[in-house]
C-alpha cells in the first residue's frame, strides 16, 4: 500500500503556522513512507473562497518547502457529491429536516435545562409526507441528516454503539454513535457542510492517512460510519495537538500575525519556522534542524503531547538565527549583493557579520555600516571624542588586514595607557556609530582606511 496523504485548507485567508503544523505532519509522515501528498482546497464556501488564498497558500508551502504531488479543488467535483448524497437518501440514510436555528437552539437548552445531553432527538423523522408538505407550503426548506449507525431496527431507540479506531498519535480511540446528533450534511440552499465532500473525496482518491487537529477526535466516529456507508474503507487517523499563543489563546486566521506570508515577510527562515511547527510540544528539545529530510527523521507521532502545545515568537527568534549563523555564503552571495556589498568582499563580509544577524535581512544594516556613512547613535564624550581624533592620526598606513585592529589598539595602549573599554568602546561608536557587533578585527579591513579616516568625530 503506497501511502496517500492530504492537506485541506479553506481558502478563505492566509495559513498560519497552525495550519503549517498539519500540512508538515502529513507532508513528513508521506516522506518518510515514500508516499504522496495531496493539497486539497475545500471551497464550497463560494462566498468566502478566494483564488488569490489559494494561491498564496501555493506559494507559502513551496516556501517552506511542500510541493503537493496532487493539487484539486471541492468546487471542481461538487457532481461526485451530488451523487453520493442521493445514495444515501435512496437508502433512507439521509433525511429531510425541517427545524430553524432557533427551535433548535431552544430544544438543546431544554435538554441541558434536564441534565440530558443535547442530542438530537430524530424528530423529523416523525414527520409524514403531508407535514412534510405543508412545511415546505410554509416556506421551510430542509436540511439534511446523516442518519448515524447506532439503532437495532427503530432508530427513534438508539443504543450504545463504539466506534474505535487505533489513531496514529492518540493510541486507542472510541466514540459512542449514541452520544452524538445525526450531523446535518447539506444546508438548506442545497450547499455541502465539510463532512461528506471530505469523506467522499478521501474515499474516492484513495487516502490512506488522515492526520489533523485534535479538534476532530469527536468527528471521526462520525466519519468513520459514512466511509462505511459510501462503501469506503477509512482511512487510519492521527490526531495531533493544537497550537495556541503564549497566553493559550487559539490561533486564527483572521489575526495573521503568525501568518506564513507575514513570517516569510518579516524574514524568518523557513526551517526555523517547520522545525519549531513540527517540534513544539513534541518529546525532545526543539532544535533548528536543516532541512525537511531531517525533520521527516525527527518526526514521532507517538511522542506528540497530547495537551495543546504553546507557540512562543522567541523560540522562533533563537531558530532562525542559528540558521542564519550557520549559512555558507553561497546561500546569501545573492542577498548581499542586493545590500551593496562588493563582491570581491562579499565571502569575507558574511564571514564577519554572520554572527551578529539573526535574519539575513538584517546583514543590510551592517552593509550601511561598512560601506555607508553611519552616524553614530551613541555621542561621544569629550574625552573620548578627543581620544578617537589622536587615535585616528596613529592609524597604521598601508591596506588593512585581519591584524590591522590588533596592532592599532595594541599601539594606541602602550602610547596612551587607555585599556579595556575605555580603549575599544569609543573607536568602536566612532567606526560603527554602535556600542556592539562583529569583531572588529574583522570589519576594519571592510571599512577600510579611507572611510575610515572619513569617520573622525
Amino acid at each position: 500500500m503506497t501511502v496517500f496523504v492530504r492537506f485541506a485548507p479553506s481558502p478563505t485567508g492566509f495559513i498560519h503556522i497552525g495550519n503549517l503544523r498539519t500540512a508538515l505532519f502529513n507532508w513528513l509522515f508521506a516522506a518518510r513512507e515514500g508516499g504522496r501528498f495531496l493539497l486539497r482546497f475545500d471551497d464550497t464556501d463560494a462566498e468566502r473562497s478566494r483564488a488569490e488564498y489559494a494561491e498564496a497558500i501555493v506559494e507559502d508551502l513551496a516556501w517552506i518547502g511542500i510541493r503537493p504531488h496532487v493539487t484539486l479543488r471541492q468546487s471542481d467535483r461538487v457532481g461526485l457529491y451530488d451523487t453520493s448524497a442521493d445514495r444515501l437518501r435512496d437508502r433512507g440514510l439521509l433525511y429531510p429536516c425541517y427545524e430553524t436555528p432557533d427551535e433548535l437552539d431552544r430544544r438543546r437548552k431544554r435538554l441541558m435545562g434536564r441534565g440530558l445531553p443535547p442530542v438530537y432527538g430524530r424528530d423529523a423523522l416523525k414527520l409524514s409526507e403531508d407535514d412534510r408538505r405543508r412545511l415546505e407550503e410554509e416556506g421551510r426548506r430542509p436540511h439534511w441528516r446523516f442518519l448515524l449507525p447506532n439503532f437495532e431496527a427503530d432508530p427513534l431507540q438508539p443504543r450504545r454503539t463504539i466506534v474505535e479506531w487505533d489513531d496514529l498519535v492518540r493510541g486507542s480511540q472510541s466514540v459512542d454513535l449514541a452520544s452524538l446528533s445525526d450531523p446535518v450534511l447539506v444546508r438548506e440552499d442545497g450547499s455541502y457542510l465539510y463532512t461528506l465532500p471530505s469523506v467522499v473525496d478521501d474515499g474516492e482518491l484513495g487516502i490512506t492517512h488522515v492526520i489533523r487537529g485534535d479538534d476532530h477526535v469527536t468527528n471521526t466516529g462520525v466519519q468513520i460510519a459514512l466511509f462505511e456507508a459510501l462503501g469506503f474503507v477509512p482511512p487510519r487517523f492521527g490526531h495531533h495537538n493544537l497550537l495556541t499563543t503564549v497566553s493559550g489563546e487559539g490561533l486564527s486566521k483572521r489575526s495573521g500575525s503568525l501568518s506564513l506570508r507575514t513570517l516569510r515577510a518579516e524574514g524568518y527562515e523557513p526551517m526555523a519556522v517547520a522545525s519549531l511547527a513540527i517540534e513544539v510540544g513534541m518529546s525532545g528539545s526543539i532544535e533548528a534542524l536543516p532541512s525537511l529530510d531531517a525533520l521527516a527523521a525527527r518526526l514521532d507521532l507517538s511522542a506528540v503531547s497530547q495537551s495543546a502545545a504553546k507557540f512562543d515568537p522567541a523560540e522562533l527568534d533563537r531558530l532562525s538565527a542559528e540558521l542564519v549563523h550557520a549559512k555558507p555564503h553561497g546561500e546569501v552571495a545573492a542577498a548581499l549583493r542586493g545590500f551593496g556589498v562588493p563582491e570581491a568582499e562579499s565571502e569575507a563580509f558574511w564571514r564577519a557579520v554572520a554572527g551578529n544577524c539573526a535574519r539575513v535581512a538584517d546583514a543590510a544594516a551592517w552593509a550601511g555600516i561598512v560601506y555607508g556613512a553611519p552616524s553614530p547613535a551613541v555621542d561621544l564624550a569629550e574625552e573620548d571624542r578627543a581620544f578617537v581624533r589622536d587615535a585616528l592620526d596613529r592609524l597604521p598606513e598601508g591596506p588593512f588586514d585581519r591584524d590591522t585592529w590588533k596592532t592599532w589598539t595594541n599601539r594606541l595602549k602602550a602610547e596612551t595607557g587607555r585599556k579595556g573599554r575605555a580603549l575599544f568602546m569609543p573607536l568602536r561608536q566612532a567606526l560603527t556609530g554602535l556600542d556592539h557587533g562583529p569583531e572588529m578585527s574583522e570589519l576594519l579591513p571592510l571599512i577600510g582606511r579611507e572611510r575610515t579616516l572619513a569617520r573622525r568625530p
